[in-house]
């Protein structure tokens, strides 16, 4: 094999002439330079040099071995000095997946104080939600995944049997699915995980609701919302909801589904259902015509940033996880 110092020796030696004017170019003393030399020689397979007197002269093969050399070793300066870059946080990348919450929360500060910080690294970002988000991480199409979960998802469901309707039989089916199709977004066995926040859940009804006002004195339980109609987010979400209300006793008749959460406020002030969101998922918008409401069941959800054990150490991709983690204590 050869190796790079080898072919350094060979261009000094053609410069200079000799091995002792190469040693003294390159501060190697010239038994080193003569070693290397013949190292050089055997992995080439042939003579790479001749002695002409006090000096030595390239072979055919020698001459050959310089003129690639001059761009295997310009290579290799580049890459090595695009690596310190990359380690010394003077340049990298850092694509960031996340869910759409995430996105307009802790994602915009987090990639402003990396670039204040390290102007050189560059952060991508593309919207999916879990179990997507993480196949991308998997499957190498992102550095930073940011997930959720919601704590002892259960996808054996158990419903009160009683009078279900058939839409309520269909619901739990429905959630039985979903939750076992959200199964991998909850499998972080294989990755790094960095905590970011506990999500708390809380109830959404419309203005002019019964419950309406509601406050952290006197939490709405869910079997208060037994008889109304339903608007869910995304399977996840939803899984977890029919879950919760499974809990409380009922199956939720679930009229609209959807992960665009200001659809879902105004679906809820239009007085077509309630709803059951993440705190999170209120803090950039304004939610005009509801009212939001703290639940009895204490529900959250965790949200974290997932990366690749081996991108852990990856100067740029650590930063990302540190920025991402102070934001979160803010917010």
């Amino acid at each position: 094999m050869i190796e790079a110092r080898h072919l350094r020796v060979l261009r000094a030696v053609a410069r200079t002439g000799s091995f002792s004017a190469a040693a003294r170019e390159l501060g190697y003393t010239q038994p080193a330079v003569s070693q290397q030399m013949k190292a050089l020689e055997k992995s080439a397979g042939t003579t790479l040099v001749v002695r002409v007197g006090r000096g030595v002269r390239l072979s055919e093969a020698g001459e050959a071995l310089v003129r690639h050399a001059a761009g295997i070793l310009a290579g290799l300066t580049a890459a090595e000095e695009e690596l310190a870059a990359i380690a010394g946080l003077r340049a990298g990348r850092v694509r960031l997946v996340s869910f759409p919450t995430a996105s307009s929360t802790l994602v915009p500060q987090a990639v402003a104080a990396v670039r204040r910080s390290r102007p050189g690294v560059r952060v991508s970002l593309t919207e999916a939600e879990p179990p997507e988000s993480l196949a991308m991480l998997r499957g190498g199409d992102c550095e930073v995944a940011l997930a959720f979960r919601y704590p002892g998802r259960d996808t054996s469901l158990h419903f009160p049997e009683g009078d279900l309707t058939g839409l309520r039989r269909q619901a739990r089916a429905e959630a039985v699915l979903e939750a076992s199709a959200s199964a991998a977004a909850c499998d972080w066995s294989d990755l790094v995980v960095q905590p970011l926040l506990e999500d708390r859940l809380v109830g959404v009804v419309p203005a002019d609701h019964p419950l309406a006002g509601r406050g952290a004195a006197d939490p709405v339980a869910l079997s208060e919302l037994a008889g109304e109609q339903w608007i869910a987010g995304c399977p996840q979400c939803r899984g977890h909801l029919v879950e919760l209300c499974a809990e409380a006793g009922f199956a939720p008749r679930i009229d609209f589904a959807t992960d665009d959460y200001p659809a879902v406020l105004g679906l809820v002030a239009a007085g077509l259902g309630v709803a059951v969101l993440p705190e999170l998922a209120l803090a950039p918008v304004r939610p005009t015509g509801v009212s939001v409401v703290p639940l009895a069941s204490g529900a959250f959800r965790e949200v974290v940033a997932l990366t690749l054990p081996d991108l852990a150490q990856v100067p740029a991709v650590e930063l990302m996880l540190d920025r991402l983690a102070r934001v979160a204590v803010q917010v």
